[in-house]
């Protein structure tokens, strides 16, 4: 991995259309942007922010998520997260990320990453699978 420059920033976009819905996913029984949406969203946003610095066969894979949903979203509604690195350690990163819909913040959270050789790291989870 190239050395990482903290402050780095990066964005996701997506839409509560009927498949982010809490009522579509499972994660309740609302016609509002669902917590696991936006999770997914702030991760994506984390991994725009770490990639110009991965080499060819490198990734991260996600390790830690400390999130606050705080205020609804509708159905309709344009979110986006926004995320910061705040941290380097090693192999680790971590990352401040906001949430936000077209009326303000709607939730945040500290997230960390783990940079891996992609390769590698697939080995070890299909070393999982009883042999076939």
């Amino acid at each position: 991995m190239k050395p990482i420059m903290i402050g780095t920033t990066a964005t996701a976009t997506s839409t509560a259309d009927e498949s982010k819905l809490a009522v579509t996913v499972g994660s309740g029984s609302l016609r509002v942007y669902a917590t696991p949406m936006m999770s997914a969203l702030m991760e994506e946003a984390a991994c725009k922010a770490i990639e110009p610095y991965l080499e060819d066969g490198e990734t991260t894979v996600g390790t830690y998520l400390e999130l606050k949903h705080n205020t609804p979203t509708p159905e309709g509604m344009n979110v986006t997260a926004e995320a910061e690195i705040i941290g380097v350690s090693g192999r680790e990163v971590t990352y401040s990320i906001t949430a936000r819909d077209e009326c303000g913040e709607i939730g945040s959270c500290i997230h960390k990453r783990v940079q891996v050789g992609a390769d590698r790291f697939m080995q070890k989870a299909s070393s999982k699978q009883p042999n076939q």
